[in-house]
């Protein structure tokens, strides 16, 4: 792989913090059961329009630089560093000797011209050696490793700017402790347990293999607001004429109807003779891994400004022969979305959040890959709403997907949804005509 970027400088930044800030944080389940995967890095494109709105890039560098230190005073734990303790414990190190490390500034440089840069910011399909060259390397294989490089929120962008946190949205400060979840009856032992699986040979930790990505294709696509409704609509007066549905049962939400597209549409993509699928009755499961946020279903809940995991993988499970089916009005997609909501219920609404920990590991396990559908992220993360001053980026994209099959959500400009999809590259185009097909169905 030829590189295209050059670094132009490294540089380490470092907070400022008060006398007596707390020094360690204990991890969660909810922490530990990510410790096998990659980090998450995103990448934000901005594009001026060739004119000159935004400002010189040394200009730039020098704000984001300030800003960055300024707002990792608020947000301590993020300039800390994984570590594992004698005892097993694994935690989120704020000691000075591990703040003194700093957070690694990247500033790099694209060979692409302008055009080609453009390209990348624009295409559906991604240029996924391009876009791994432009997000930084992070060393984080072996513990303690840094938690950041850099990221790009919004409480930093309203630093950037000299706004205050409420200004970006942070009415209540932070709070990194997570004493809530770990007074859980069953957290302590499965968060061990988890790190005993995700990393059981500690402190090497990120074990999962990289994927190959030149034999997966990458795809974006973004449903606008009204593409939005009318798949809610449409779904909900499905479930009507089937007779699934209460008569107080609420429609679906956006979440769950953009998920029971992108499932019925990674599942027909998979298996595209259902009749080969119907011919063995007792193998007509299909599943969907996704996650749920699980904060206000705490006992007691979350503090309001908790920073930190407190997503909990949750599964829904279906009937493949429904799900496939061809039928424009089958109610394929009122099927998937019945097995979401059902699944919301049953494993965050009506139970302890934590109640199962203890059988997460092998309900995962005890799923066939061949059937399973993974959907990762949120639309609730609103990416396209960090603004440094020099406007919303054009696109903000996820690099490091951690499947070689997945869905990932972010929330665009004016109640969209931004969705990237990642397959094999043998599967791809079946999904898009799915994907394309059902949401052209539903939009009438």
């Amino acid at each position: 792989m030829t590189s295209r970027v050059r670094v132009l400088d490294t540089t380490h930044l470092r907070p400022e913090l008060p006398p007596g800030h707390a020094t360690t944080f204990k991890l969660s389940p909810f922490d530990t059961l990510f410790l096998a995967l990659p980090p998450i890095q995103r990448i934000f494109f901005y594009d001026d329009g060739g004119g000159a709105s935004l400002p010189p890039f040394p200009a730039i560098i020098h704000s984001l630089q300030a800003s960055l230190a300024a707002i990792l005073s608020v947000f301590s734990p993020l300039a800390g560093r994984l570590a594992a303790c004698p005892d097993g414990d694994l935690v989120v190190d704020c000691s000075p000797d591990a703040l003194c490390h700093g957070i690694r500034f990247v500033q790099a440089e694209y060979s692409g011209d302008a055009a080609d840069m453009r390209r990348l910011a624009r295409d559906a399909e991604h240029d996924i050696e391009a876009f791994v060259q432009l997000v930084p390397q992070l060393a984080v294989g072996r513990l303690p490793a840094p938690l950041l490089a850099v990221q790009f929120m919004r409480a930093w962008a309203a630093a950037w700017r000299g706004g205050s946190l409420a200004a970006a949205g942070l009415v209540t400060p932070p709070t990194f402790d997570r004493a809530v979840i770990m007074r859980y009856p069953k957290a302590e032992a499965a968060s061990r347990k988890f790190a005993r699986l995700c990393a059981p040979d500690l402190p090497t930790v990120n074990t999962m293999p990289e994927l190959d990505w030149a034999r997966q294709s990458r795809r974006t696509y973004l449903l606008d607001a009204g593409q939005i409704q009318s798949l809610k609509r449409r779904i909900a007066q499905q479930r009507q004429s089937a007779g699934t549905d209460g008569e107080n049962q609420p429609p679906p939400s956006t979440y769950v109807a953009v998920a029971s597209l992108l499932w019925t549409s990674m599942a027909r993509a998979k298996h595209p003779d259902p009749a080969a699928n119907a011919s063995d009755p007792s193998d007509d499961d299909a599943y969907l891994l996704f996650p749920a946020d699980c904060r206000r279903r705490m006992r007691p809940p979350m503090d309001p400004g908790f920073f930190g995991n407190c997503v909990k993988l949750c599964f829904a499970r279906g009937t493949a022969s429904k799900l496939l089916c061809r039928d424009d009005d089958d109610g394929a997609l009122a099927h998937a979305a019945g097995a979401l909501r059902r699944a919301i219920r049953e494993q965050v609404e009506e139970k302890d959040p934590l109640g199962d920990a203890d059988r997460w590991a092998e309900t995962y396990q005890g799923i066939p890959p061949e059937r399973r559908s993974q959907q990762g992220s949120s639309h609730r993360f609103m990416a396209y709403e960090v603004d440094f001053g020099w406007g919303q980026p054009s696109r903000a994209e996820i690099v490091s997907m951690y499947s070689p099959e997945v869905a990932m959500l972010v929330g665009g400009p004016h109640g969209a949804v931004e969705v990237s999809v990642a397959l094999g590259r043998d599967l791809i185009d079946g999904f898009e005509a799915c994907f394309m097909s059902l949401l052209s169905a539903y939009s009438r």
